[in-house]
């Protein structure tokens, strides 16, 4: 694999704002929206390759993303002006990891992303190397990820798991999350969109943490005398793909927590076709609880810590 390390983060890859009907009931972006950033700015990055039409419906040739990893670092709220700069980490031949940083208007980074993409032509999903103008274009295009983008709590060295819905029953694997795939979600090639599969789980997982967090909040007032109303954030995320859902497939959302810290709780997400019982997308949060009105997180109370280790999923990875 080739590897060559020039000025910092080459290309400007997005440049906008946050709508507010892209935020949720904690007032900032969600995931989702975080993601569709990420896949706008892989279309610039695409078209600085060589391959303007790499998302285009006729592509001959397209980028899919295989693993990737999301560090947030700091909320987005409605109004707020965004952009966004990445370059390529590494090329071998027919992979790419791809590293883009989405940047609040005065520079302060808002998310980092760091994306292993296969090139492959887009119908038949069959990988097939670089051009060498492809490769020769890379070279300018070349950086290295900052310390604030790199993983912290996530091993990205884990293997991602195949599980099946026969083996999440077996472990007691709870449903949080019935949905179906529409029309609106899919890309070009008639594939759901990639920031479909954190959105997805957006949706299902208050299903699973909504109770508890209130409780949680509750405790904590208690014991501080301050009174608090719980949200939820996502501190990092990993997102991998295995297949790709289309237009009228089902999803089912498993989702346990499988480790409790003092503030964070990290979460195993599978997506599972139920027709079939093969998973989707396997994800991984590390996630915390916060007031809503101070935007400062919770330390979670000994017994809101208890309840949820009670309720630990063992046999969860990613």
């Amino acid at each position: 694999m080739s590897r060559k390390t020039t000025t910092p983060l080459p290309l400007e890859l997005y440049r906008g704002s946050v709508n507010t009907w892209e935020c949720d009931e904690n007032f900032h972006m969600n995931v989702r929206f975080f993601a569709s950033r990420a896949m706008e700015g892989l279309a610039h990055l695409a078209a600085a390759m060589g391959a303007p039409g790499a998302f285009k419906e006729r592509a001959t040739a397209t980028l899919v993303p295989l693993d990737m990893h999301v560090r947030f670092l700091k909320e987005a709220r409605h109004g707020a002006p965004l952009s966004m700069r990445g370059g390529l980490v590494s090329i071998s031949e027919d992979e790419a990891v791809i590293y883009q940083e989405l940047m609040h208007g005065d520079g302060t980074p808002a998310a980092a992303f760091t994306t292993r993409v296969a090139h492959m032509e887009p119908l038949e999903e069959r990988r097939f190397a670089w051009s060498q103008r492809t490769r020769d274009r890379a070279q300018s295009l070349m950086c290295s990820p900052p310390a604030h983008g790199t993983p912290r709590s996530i091993d990205m060295a884990v293997r991602p798991s195949d599980p099946t819905v026969a083996f999440a029953d077996s472990i007691g694997a709870p449903v949080v999350g019935r949905l179906a795939v529409t029309s609106d979600q899919c890309d070009a090639f008639g594939r759901m969109r990639m920031e479909l599969f954190l959105g997805r789980v957006s949706d299902a997982v208050p299903n699973l943490l909504a109770g508890w967090r209130t409780e949680m909040a509750k405790a904590a007032a208690e014991a501080d005398g301050v009174e608090k109303t719980a949200g939820g954030a996502v501190l990092e995320y990993r997102i991998a793909p295995r297949r790709w859902p289309r237009v009228g497939d089902l999803l089912e959302v498993r989702s346990g927590v499988a480790e409790v810290g003092e503030k964070t709780n990290r979460i195993i997400h599978w997506l599972f076709d139920p027709v079939t019982g093969h998973a989707w997308c396997t994800a991984e949060a590390v996630a915390v609880t916060f007031d809503l009105a101070t935007r400062k997180t919770i330390t979670i109370p000994e017994a809101q810590r208890k309840a949820m280790q009670a309720r630990i999923v063992k046999g969860m990875t990613i």
